[in-house]
């Protein structure tokens, strides 16, 4: 799933570089959005809709106007965003959210430094964040889906707290997936670019639901989530997406099936990756399954070994999490694990 985490990150770092290098008069960087001095009283509301007696214009349709209400809390806002390293900009977030607590900007500042820990593969920084980002924000399908990604990847079979990580790993994933239509973009972002990073935290979030299914022995929930996944990456087919299909479908008896994912998965996988590697097993596997005479796997065909995944967060977007526990050991006549 490395492409899609790398699509996230392109259009965050495109956003906050576009932001920087051209910044509309008065406005300040901002990692997904425009941002604008807010006039009149400190204590007014910040408004997403700016008033023609503001000052401010409207923001293009689809693209959300973020307002600072004074010239220090802007100040401040570009002050912090011009951190580089993770642990600063952590500290510059907590402090401008403390200051400000009730700015609408400060969910942008939570969501540059996940992204940060994201690209230095610090997976329970990026959930410690993401989960201030969604708090400030809990429309805001980037965070939402990262966050999900991230504590699949690293919660264990046997950690205490295995049913809450899952359970919110789901419910965050269902969230991005819901509000994919609030995902904000950068002004003179494409609409191929907005269609791809919207298909990509698809493709993330239906393939967390599918792994965390497979996780409780769901099989057939996990089909449809990836077939879902499946559905989402028509643009760009995402090897690693069918040949997790085809373990749901195997897990189901469903070879004929099983077989055509895992001849896709192998067919889309780059030359010499792990998951070419993979799909090349489930494929001999399925065959010879196939063509023994009893439902019985023969004891000689052995189930494809998990695949490791991409470590959690190279990218912002979500951080690589690589998206499964690791599998449980199964006898020969079982379906194969599936591949992180």
């Amino acid at each position: 799933m490395r492409s899609n985490f790398a699509l996230l990150a392109l259009l965050l770092a495109a956003t906050m570089a576009a932001a920087q290098m051209r910044p509309p008069q008065g406005q300040a960087p901002n990692p997904y959005g425009q941002i604008q001095p807010q006039s009149g009283p400190q204590n007014q509301p910040p408004s997403n809709a700016p008033s023609a007696a503001s000052g401010n214009a409207q923001a293009p349709s689809g693209h959300k106007v973020l307002q600072a209400k004074s010239q220090d809390e802007l100040k401040a806002y570009q002050d912090a965003t011009s951190k580089t390293d993770a642990a600063q900009m952590n500290a510059a977030a907590d402090a401008f959210a403390a200051k400000y607590p009730s700015s609408e900007l400060k969910a942008a500042l939570f969501v540059r430094a996940m992204n940060l820990y994201a690209q230095a593969n610090n997976a329970e920084k990026l959930i410690e964040l993401g989960r201030k980002a969604i708090a400030a924000d809990p429309t805001n399908p980037v965070s939402l889906v990262q966050v999900g990604a991230a504590l699949l990847e690293g919660t264990r079979d046997t950690d205490m707290d295995r049913d809450q990580r899952l359970a919110e790993a789901v419910k965050d994933s269902q969230s991005a997936i819901d509000n994919i239509s609030q995902l904000l973009v950068p002004s003179d972002a494409t609409p191929e670019r907005v269609a791809a990073v919207k298909a990509s935290i698809l493709i993330m979030a239906y393939d967390t639901l599918g792994m965390v299914d497979l996780n409780k022995k769901d099989a057939a929930g996990a089909e449809q989530q990836f077939l879902k996944a499946v559905d989402a990456s028509k643009a760009q087919p995402e090897a690693t997406v069918f040949l997790r299909l085809s373990v749901a479908q195997d897990q189901l008896n469903k070879y004929p099936q099983a077989l055509d994912s895992a001849n896709k998965a192998l067919q889309y996988a780059p030359q010499g990756s792990a998951a070419q590697n993979l799909a090349k097993q489930q494929q001999e596997r399925l065959q010879k399954l196939m063509a023994a005479s009893g439902p019985a796997v023969p004891s000689s065909i052995a189930p494809v070994s998990p695949a490791p995944n991409p470590p959690a967060a190279q990218t912002p977007a979500p951080t690589a999490p690589a998206q499964t526990p690791p599998a449980q050991t199964t006898p020969a006549q079982t379906p194969p694990n599936p591949p992180h």
